[in-house]
């Protein structure tokens, strides 16, 4: 009795031991499909229409305050005192109005870049999906994450050729979307 319970333990661990041999592992750099993928041209064309708006509003308001500020130093000395305190503190508005429409243009171009990035993330992510699971592996780590302290790349499929056909990529990745200038006054 205790020679076939020994002898099924080790047949049990014997195949275990096999089936994590049997595992596939995979690597991909996500970001880098990411960049690759044609909506993400199209979204970073769209994204520099959005902060080109966004500049050209933040430049109306400079221009204004400038002319306003250039107005009031050439007539500041035939002003009267309540007159001179009324135009600086309405230049005063103007600039706080100006840098906190600056501060809320940021905020919109982030979440804007981030409502048009996210569709195209994820796309990626359901095609890393579909060919890691055709492909029956356990584990795909995302190479562009960085949380990984060590892998063997050698012992690792990289499943980028895969995903970039099932994806349709033919070209090489492109360059990351830039947040809009604010412009100074």
């Amino acid at each position: 009795m205790k020679k076939a319970l020994k002898l099924t333990l080790a047949v049990a661990l014997m195949m275990g031991a096999t089936s994590l041999y049997a595992q596939k592992f995979g690597r991909i750099n996500s970001q880098e499909i990411v960049m690759a993928m044609p909506e993400t041209k199209e979204m970073q064309t769209n994204l520099e229409t959005f902060g080109k708006e966004l500049n050209e509003n933040i430049e109306t308001i400079n221009v204004e305050f400038n002319n306003k500020l250039q107005e009031y130093q050439k007539t500041a000395n035939t002003l009267t005192d309540a007159v001179r305190e009324m135009k600086a503190k309405e230049l005063e508005d103007l600039q706080r109005r100006s840098q906190e429409f600056q501060q809320m243009a940021q905020r919109d171009y982030a979440k804007k870049q981030e409502e048009l990035l996210q569709p195209i993330i994820e796309k990626a992510k359901a095609a890393i999906d579909k060919i890691a699971a055709a492909g029956g592996y356990l584990f795909v780590f995302d190479t562009s994450a960085g949380s990984l302290a060590y892998f063997d790349e050698a012992a690792l499929t990289d499943l980028a050729p895969e995903v970039r056909k099932e994806l349709g990529i033919t070209d090489a990745p492109a360059a990351a979307p830039a947040a809009p200038a604010a412009a100074s006054k």
